[in-house]
C-alpha cells in the first residue's frame, strides 16, 4: 500500500565562539542565553539551531553580545554529511524539550495529587508550556504528556475560571475519515504506529500515511494529522491518540482492541493507570522494532504485524 514521506536534509545554523575567562559571570550568561533560545551543543562551543528566520536573528544577536563581552562568535549555516544525522540532531532537540514538559507534567501532578492549586497556578503553568513550545523546534512528543497534565488541572477547577485551553476534536462522521492521508510526526514510537494500525486495519483501509517534522505543520485538502501539535486526533484529557481515535470511530465496544488501547495508554503516558500484564511485552517489541528499524515506513509494517498477534491473542481470549 502507497505510503508518502518526506525526506527533505535540515539546514542549521551553527553559533561557533569562543569566552574570555574572565568574568565567570559572563559565560553563564551566555550559557543561560543560549538556553532559553532552545540551542542544544554540537560540540565545545559548538551550538546548533535549525535555520529560521527568529534563529538566525537570535543567533546574530547573541553574536553581537558575545563580541561586546571580548569574545568572538561566528555563525553559519551547516548540513550535516558525516558523523551526526539529521535525525540524531533532531533527536538531542527532543531530548531538552521532552525533559522540559516532564518538569512541566511533574509539577501539574504534584497539585492534581495535593487537590490544592489555584487558576492563578494553572495560569502559570498554561504560560510555561507556551515558553517551552516556542522553542520545540520538532514538536517533542513529551508535549503531549503535558498537555493531558494540565488538561486535567484545567478541568478540576471551577467552571467559572475560564481557563481552559483544550477542547477536543470535533467528531467528524465516518465516512470523512475514509480515502484520506494520515500526517504524524516523523520517528513514530509506540502511539502512532499503534494508531496508523489501527486507522489502517479498523478506521481507512485505504490510508496513505506521511511523516514530517511535527511543528506548525499545515495540513492539505485531504490530509488528517495524528499524534501530533494541532492535530485532528491527539490526546485528549487523560486519553491517548490511540484512546482517542478508538472512540471516535466507534470502535471502544471492541473489547481486543480495548485491551491494545489500554497497554498503549500505559506505554505513552507511562502512568501506570492500567497495569494489564502483556505491557511490557508490547514494550520491548516497539522498543527492538525501533532499534531495528531504519525508516518509519519499516516501523509501520513491523509494528503491524506484531499488533496483528496481539490483536488476535486478545480476540481468541
Amino acid at each position: 500500500m502507497k505510503k508518502v514521506t518526506t525526506t527533505d536534509a535540515v539546514v542549521w545554523l551553527l553559533l561557533i565562539y569562543q569566552l574570555p575567562a574572565k568574568p565567570a559571570y559572563f559565560r553563564v550568561k551566555i550559557g543561560r542565553k543560549l538556553a532559553a533560545l532552545g540551542a542544544i551543543p554540537i560540540k565545545n562551543a559548538v551550538h546548533a539551531l535549525p535555520l529560521r528566520n527568529e534563529t538566525n536573528s537570535a543567533f546574530r544577536g547573541l553574536k553581537e553580545d558575545i563580541a561586546q563581552g571580548g569574545g568572538e562568535a561566528l555563525v553559519c549555516q551547516a548540513q550535516f554529511v558525516d558523523g551526526l544525522t539529521d535525525a540524531e540532531v533532531r533527536a538531542l532537540f527532543d531530548a531538552d524539550r521532552d525533559a522540559d514538559y516532564e518538569e512541566l507534567a511533574d509539577e501539574a501532578r504534584v497539585m492534581l495529587d495535593s487537590g490544592e492549586f489555584s487558576k492563578t497556578e494553572v495560569l502559570r503553568l498554561n504560560r510555561r508550556r507556551e515558553e517551552i513550545s516556542k522553542i520545540d523546534f520538532f514538536a517533542a512528543h513529551g508535549r503531549q504528556t503535558a498537555d493531558s497534565v494540565l488538561a486535567e488541572l484545567e478541568r478540576r477547577l471551577p467552571k467559572h475560571s475560564d481557563v481552559r485551553r483544550t477542547s477536543a476534536s470535533p467528531k467528524l462522521p465516518l465516512l470523512e475519515l475514509k480515502n484520506r492521508v494520515w500526517v504524524t510526526r516523523r520517528d513514530i514510537h509506540v502511539d502512532r504506529i499503534a494508531s496508523a494500525w489501527l486507522i489502517r486495519h479498523f478506521i481507512d483501509n485505504t490510508s496513505v500515511f506521511k511523516f514530517v517534522d511535527g511543528k506548525n505543520y499545515k495540513p492539505a485538502p485531504g490530509e488528517l494529522r495524528f499524534d501530533m501539535s494541532d492535530a485532528e486526533f491527539t490526546h485528549e484529557g487523560s486519553d491517548c491518540t490511540f484512546e482517542t481515535l478508538l472512540r471516535h470511530a466507534d470502535l471502544n465496544s471492541n473489547p481486543a482492541l480495548c485491551a491494545i488501547a489500554e497497554i498503549v495508554h500505559d506505554l505513552d503516558l507511562e502512568d501506570g493507570r492500567f497495569g494489564r500484564p502483556e505491557t511490557m511485552g508490547l514494550g520491548a517489541m516497539i522498543a527492538g522494532i525501533c532499534a531495528k528499524a531504519t525508516s518509519d515506513e519499516e516501523r509501520l509494517i513491523l509494528g503491524g504485524e506484531g499488533l496483528n498477534q496481539f490483536y488476535s491473542y486478545f480476540c481468541a481470549k
